[in-house]
């Protein structure tokens, strides 16, 4: 990537489509379900997966490199937030238990100007990208201060 395109990840807009279309057909049957209690909980179920794609939308870019590898910028249901290099105090892998097998999870850890600390977790359903090649790519641009080149 050029220094003018920083590398950015998200979750993919057709994982984001696929859910918001899979949140209507739920609607959909929870209008057309003929009895009250199964209208209510396809109708929650709908609520809650429409509400997932939303917020999916709104978190993009999740995580992007700021231009000149300057720092991270990370973006939340709040609004997007810069963390300079200097506040990245640990970027690393780890691999946690999940069913029956180990999925890797990006660890951003940062402790800014004030002295707070914050410890952000980026899986591949948020980097749309395995967390392994995002902290590569990190790591390349001096942003993974505890990197050591696979």
């Amino acid at each position: 990537m050029s220094a003018d395109n920083p590398p950015r990840w998200s979750t993919p807009p057709g994982a984001v489509v696929a859910l918001a279309v899979g949140g209507v057909a739920l609607a959909v049957a929870a209008v057309t379900a003929v009895d009250a209690a199964g209208r209510v909980l396809v109708g929650f179920a709908a609520l809650l997966v429409l509400l997932f794609a939303a917020s999916a939308w709104r978190q993009r870019p999740r995580l992007e490199v700021l231009p000149g590898s300057s720092g991270l910028a990370v973006t939340r249901l709040t609004g997007r937030r810069e963390y300079p290099a200097a506040a990245l105090h640990r970027v690393r892998l780890v691999e946690y238990p999940r069913m029956g097998r180990r999925v890797p999870m990006l660890e951003i850890d940062t402790i800014d100007a004030d002295g707070s600390e914050n410890l952000m977790i980026f899986g591949r359903w948020d980097l749309g990208a395995d967390p392994r090649a995002v902290h590569e790519a990190l790591g390349a641009r001096g942003l993974a201060p505890d990197h050591k080149p696979s």
